[in-house]
């Protein structure tokens, strides 16, 4: 049998999807279209043929957004797929449209609704039909967070059925549990896109104010792709030696075990794959509560939340974790772990997506 996967970055399939790539890829032929080459290596040693097919990522471009239809339309005729999977918005909309129209069976994953459905207006009405329009004949859709199964419910967007997983899960294998440790000052690491969305605004102010009060005795870092936007407030920051920022790095883990707490203020999230390895490692989380942040972290207990796009919030949490001792912050990274282990090992996620594949497969 052969399955074609579609999403917008191999890193993503790389890092939270690469178990359910290896199962599949030892029974059946795997192909994966993404619009970038960073894993492809990686991905190709494990048996999978990978295909660049770009993505405009930001915005929506009809002109771009059709010939991506166009390339779909192209890929699925040329490889004749058994059963599509499809990730993140574009490949979930113009994915499920060319399947629809060839009729192959696909699976939709929302990995989180982004930045357009948080509007009001003519773009989000025009997603909110794309999508039912994308989603209506799919086998199952794939919701990380209730809330946005519920927001799908809302605007009618259904397919053939629909199962809540607990996001990718995290691969506790890869993501060890690292030693607390006690040395240095107090480390505030934010990992994300340096995008509004994901609360850089908020944390860069909150950096400063704390800095202001604490000085050596805390850091912030910020780990993530640059976005041209911020590449001068980051250097504005930089230079008053208030944060460091590390750019984008394939290695995250081990950042997060030099951190005392990572620090995600983000909008919006479908389950974040930041907070759950952060607590795999054994690592405190600061978090905004929402869904898909929220599920992840227990209060006081193995991190402390705050309210989107709220500075002052921000800082008390931050000032909550600065109170408390490191013996208690390491208890924290200890429960944090503890939790992951309970309830989002990724096996048992991947164990959900293999039996609804397979079935598909057997009923071809």
């Amino acid at each position: 049998m052969t399955i074609l996967v579609l999403a917008n970055s191999s890193v993503g399939i790389y890092n939270f999807r690469n178990e359910l790539m290896k199962r599949l890829s030892d029974r059946h032929e795997m192909f994966i279209s993404v619009p970038d080459a960073q894993r492809k290596r990686e991905l190709e040693e494990e048996g999978c043929k990978v295909i660049c097919t770009p993505i405009n990522k930001r915005g929506m471009n009809p002109i771009e957004d059709f010939r991506l239809l166009l390339k779909y339309r192209g890929l699925m005729k040329r490889i004749r797929p058994d059963v599509v999977l499809t990730y993140t918005i574009k490949p979930n909309i113009y994915g499920g449209i060319c399947c629809r129209l060839r009729k192959i069976p696909y699976i939709i994953t929302i990995t989180g609704l982004g930045t357009n459905f948080q509007k009001k207006g003519l773009i989000r009405h025009l997603i909110t039909v794309m999508y039912r329009v994308a989603a209506k004949k799919a086998a199952c859709i794939f919701f990380q967070n209730m809330q946005n199964q519920q927001t799908f419910a809302d605007y009618k967007i259904h397919g053939k059925k629909s199962i809540l997983v607990k996001g990718s899960g995290v691969d506790l294998k890869q993501h060890v549990f690292e030693t607390y440790s006690a040395d240095g000052p107090v480390r505030f690491l934010f990992v994300g896109r340096i995008m509004k969305e994901k609360g850089i605004e908020e944390f860069l102010r909150a950096a400063d104010i704390l800095y202001g009060e604490y000085g050596d005795k805390v850091e912030f870092q910020t780990l993530g792709a640059d976005n041209e936007d911020y590449e001068n407030i980051l250097s504005v920051y930089t230079e008053k030696n208030i944060i460091t920022h590390l750019g984008f790095q394939l290695d995250v883990h081990s950042y997060m075990k030099a951190a005392s707490v990572i620090v995600l203020p983000t909008y919006h999230e479908g389950m974040s794959n930041v907070l759950m390895e952060a607590s795999a490692a054994g690592r405190p989380v600061i978090a905004t509560n929402i869904s898909g942040c929220r599920e992840i972290f227990d209060e006081g207990v193995t991190g402390f939340g705050c309210e989107p796009g709220n500075v002052e919030s921000l800082v008390e949490a931050m000032r909550k974790f600065l109170a408390v001792s490191w013996e208690e912050r390491a208890l924290m990274g200890k429960r944090a772990r503890e939790k992951m282990e309970r309830e989002f090992d990724r096996t048992q996620v991947t164990d959900v997506y293999i039996k609804e594949i397979e079935g598909i497969l057997q009923s071809r």
